[in-house]
């Protein structure tokens, strides 16, 4: 008796309807280790191109994709935080998890977003009847957004699940305020002016490219047990590469106003440029070099400079030798939950958090060091129209109306006809 099916099972043997099975000397192609590794790197290198890509046509095309693109990284860097923790089984029924999840991040959104547009944009948002309401009130709504946000939670609390579901409340809130609430002061940065977004995300860039080629060529001492990889050598000298970069880099983008210049026009691009009173920080100021003795007549004993190169010191060091710190603590954070990358948004990059790590805390610190040490503070139409609409009543507001009327016309800036028009419909309110 044959060992052959009726089907034809025997390797190599034909089915009734033809067809061939597998043979045992027929085996699986199944790629080597380094066959994979060359699809990795080409795979990572195409999708480098490609955001490299987006990243500078968006920059080009002006501030309104910059700030699309922040947006969507915030938001899937949210995900991908909230989707690392251990989700127990029966605890993935429970219905409205996610769904409070993505409502804590819309209230954070529209409270955050709302105070950086309220904050640049007054003088368009106040005098408009539809949207003063929202801007006079924006603290209250979003208040009482996540009020009820919180008071769904409490309603949902479900016997059983107590432990995991205010485990995902503390984890939601968290995820929040590290990628969230930092990325919004990444985006007032794009509102001061391009410069101070580009720069940061640059140096960022450029000190990990410059602290993995020294680590490589020369790392000899571990830095930290949550990165095996990264040396002392390394943190070193990816430290120095990045402060003569962050020079040269500076020292170009200064001169030209699309990058240095506020944001006033959010239909700006690279093409039709922005105008403004240029910040003092990107003008040279002549400094005497203290440590030149008299009698050495034969050296320069001043140096003429601009300011902002003495800053971009300060932010060059910090992105070295601070902002790394966010890629440690996201390796403690992976590390926790046992996995390798926090997702597989970016092919060949794992997830987007992965890339950010280190920009948030860096777009952070550059905000609070530019309000701190560069920002010019003055008198803005917008300030000034919120002081009158909140500080004056609506009579005063007439009389400010005619004052400035009045200034107007005696600098010969506006026909005496409008004043004496204004005047008129003044009265008959």
């Amino acid at each position: 008796m044959s060992d052959i099916s009726e089907t034809g099972s025997e390797p190599g043997s034909p089915t009734r309807n033809g067809a061939v099975t597998k043979s045992e000397s027929q085996p699986s192609i199944v790629p080597s280790d380094r066959e994979k590794k060359i699809q990795s790197i080409i795979t990572r290198t195409i999708w480098t191109i490609i955001m490299i890509g987006i990243f500078f046509g968006a920059m080009f095309a002006g501030h309104i994709y910059i700030i699309i693109i922040v947006t969507a990284v915030q938001i899937i860097s949210f995900k991908e935080v909230i989707a690392i923790s251990n989700v127990p089984s029966r605890a993935r029924s429970l219905r409205f998890t996610k769904t409070l999840n993505w409502y804590f991040l819309g209230t954070t959104m529209y409270f955050l977003y709302g105070e950086s547009v309220i904050y640049y944009f007054k003088h368009i948002i106040l005098v408009d009847r539809m949207l003063l309401p929202f801007a006079t009130h924006h603290r209250f709504i979003s208040f009482m957004l996540y009020v009820m946000g919180f008071m769904f939670f409490v309603g949902s609390l479900q016997k059983g699940h107590y432990k995991f579901q205010f485990t995902q409340f503390a984890w939601t809130h968290m995820a929040l305020y590290l990628i969230v609430v930092q990325a919004h002061f990444v985006m007032n940065n794009i509102f001061e002016g391009m410069i101070w977004f580009f720069l940061p995300v640059s140096l960022v860039i450029t000190n990990d490219i410059f602290a993995y080629i020294c680590g490589m060529l020369f790392g000899r001492t571990q830095l930290i047990k949550l990165s095996p990889k990264k040396t002392v050598e390394g943190f070193i000298g990816g430290w120095i590469f990045t402060i003569f970069f962050g020079v040269l880099l500076t020292n170009l983008l200064m001169r030209y106003k699309y990058f240095i210049c506020p944001v006033n026009d959010l239909g700006a691009n690279v093409f039709t440029g922005l105008e403004c009173d240029i910040n003092p920080v990107f003008i040279k100021h002549t400094y005497r070099l203290p440590f030149i003795p008299p009698t050495w007549s034969h050296l320069p004993v001043t140096i003429s400079v601009e300011p902002m190169q003495f800053h971009i010191l300060v932010m060059a060091t910090f992105a070295s030798l601070i902002a790394p710190f966010g890629g440690f603590f996201a390796s403690g954070l992976k590390r926790t939950f046992k996995v390798k990358d926090f997702g597989d948004s970016i092919p060949g990059h794992g997830g987007m958090t992965d890339r950010m790590d280190c920009q948030f805390i860096m777009g952070f610190f550059a905000f609070m060091y530019y309000q701190s040490f560069i920002a010019v503070y003055k008198a803005s139409v917008g300030s000034v129209i919120e002081t009158a609409i909140t500080g004056l009543t609506p009579e005063q507001q007439m009389e400010v109306v005619k004052g400035l009327s009045k200034h107007l016309v005696n600098q010969g800036v506006i026909n005496p006809k409008v004043l004496q028009y204004l005047g008129e419909q003044l009265k008959r309110r």
